[in-house]
C-alpha cells in the first residue's frame, strides 16, 4: 500500500563563536574542569554573542540545511521552531525566520517543550506532512539558554550553552513498511505533575519577567534514564523494529551519565551512539538536531540507516522519534 513518509533531505547547524571552556566557570565559581567533566561529561559550550538572537541561530542553521538540500527558502510549505528561548513573547520566533529566509507563502509556528522540543517538533511536522497540509517542513531547533542561566549557581549554569539544528522533511511515497525511508514512527508523553524538578521562576502571567532556571538534577536523572528508554522502546515498536535494528542512537546532549545509561538500558552499544555533549552542553531543543547534523558532516551516518532520537526536558516532557536516513 502506497503511503506518504516525511523524508530528510537536508541538515545544517550554527554554533556562536564564543566557546566557553569550563575553566572560565572555575574562575568565577566554587567549582572545576574536573568536577564538571564527571558529573555532566561538558567540556565546553558556546554562548550566542551580545545582541546576537535565537532567530539568528535559527536562520544560519537553517540556511545550511537548505543549502544541504539544494533549496531555498521558497522552496519550504512551513516551519516548525522548537525553542523554549524566544526572541520575543510573541509574534513566533518562527516567522521572523521565515521572512528571513524569504518564505513569502504557508506558515510558521513555535512549538515549546524544553529539551524535548525538536523531538515534539518533528512528531508535528510529519504530522502536517503525513496529512497533506505541506510538502517541504523546516524543522528547527533553536536556543540561547545562556539568557536564563543564573551564573551563582554552580549546579545548573556550567551545564548549558546556545546553538541551532535544523532539518527539512520532504513528503515522498513510501509502501507504509519499515523498509521506507523518512519517519517511520513517533512517541509523545509529557506530566505535569514533574513541574517543579525543571522550570524557569519567571513568566509573563506569573511575574512579568524571564525568570532564570531552576533544575533538581538528581531528580531529573532519575526520571530521564527510564523515561528515554521507555519511549525509544515505544517508537520502536510502533515501526515494527526493535534495538537490534537500530544503526544509530542520537540523544538529547544533557548529560554524557544520562547518555550512557540508556544506551545500556536500550541494549544498544556506545559504538552506535552520537555524542557531542563534551563540544556543546545541553542546547535543549537545539541538542538532537545538533548532534544529528554534526554526524552527518562527519560522514557517520549513512543513507538508510536507522536512527532513533530520544530527549526529555521540562513538563516534564518527553519522546522519541524513529527514521530511516
Amino acid at each position: 500500500m502506497t503511503t506518504i513518509r516525511s523524508v530528510a533531505i537536508g541538515i545544517g547547524h550554527y554554533l556562536p563563536e564564543r566557546v566557553v571552556p569550563n575553566e572560565e566557570f572555575a574562575a568565577k565559581l566554587d567549582t572545576s574542569d574536573e568536577w564538571i567533566q564527571s558529573r555532566s561529561g561538558i567540556q565546553r559550550r558556546h554562548f550566542a554573542a551580545e545582541g546576537e538572537f535565537t532567530s539568528d541561530l535559527a536562520v544560519k542553521a537553517a540556511e545550511k540545511a537548505l543549502s544541504h538540500a539544494g533549496l531555498s527558502g521558497s522552496d519550504i510549505d512551513a516551519i516548525v521552531l522548537a525553542t523554549s528561548t524566544p526572541d520575543q513573547t510573541f509574534p513566533s520566533t518562527a516567522t521572523k525566520v521565515q521572512h528571513r529566509l524569504g518564505m513569502k507563502g504557508g506558515f510558521a509556528f513555535d512549538i515549546q517543550a524544553v529539551c524535548a522540543g525538536f523531538a515534539f517538533a518533528l512528531a508535528n511536522a510529519d504530522a502536517l506532512i503525513v496529512s497533506g497540509q505541506a510538502k517541504r517542513v523546516l524543522v528547527i531547533g533553536a536556543e540561547t539558554f545562556s539568557r536564563i542561566m543564573n551564573w551563582e549557581d554552580r549546579t545548573t549554569c556550567v551545564l548549558f550553552g546556545d546553538g541551532a539544528g535544523a532539518l527539512i522533511l520532504e513528503a515522498q511515497e513510501g509502501t507504509g513498511e519499515s523498509s521506507d525511508r523518512g519517519i517511520l514512527a513517533t512517541d509523545l508523553n509529557s506530566d505535569g505533575q514533574y513541574n517543579d524538578l525543571l522550570y524557569v521562576n519567571g513568566g509573563v502571567s506569573s511575574t512579568q519577567s524571564t525568570g532564570h532556571l531552576v533544575m533538581e538534577g538528581r531528580e531529573v536523572f532519575k526520571h530521564a534514564v527510564s523515561k528515554l528508554a521507555a519511549t525509544a522502546n515505544a517508537s520502536l515498536h510502533k515501526a515494527g523494529l526493535t534495538h537490534e535494528d537500530v544503526d544509530w542512537v542520537v540523544p538529547h546532549q544533557a548529560n554524557l551519565r544520562i547518555i550512557k545509561s540508556t544506551a545500556s538500558k536500550l541494549g544498544v552499544p556506545m559504538e552506535k551512539v552520537v555524542v557531542t555533549v563534551q563540544d556543546h552542553g545541553n542546547t535543549s531543543a537545539a541538542s538532537i538536531p545538533l548532534a544529528l547534523s554534526v554526524a552527518v558532516e562527519k560522514g557517520m551516518i549513512e543513507k538508510n540507516q536507522i536512527l532513533v532520537a530520544e530527549a526529555i526536558g521540562g513538563g516534564l516532557a518527553w519522546g522519541s522519534v524513529v527514521l530511516r536516513w
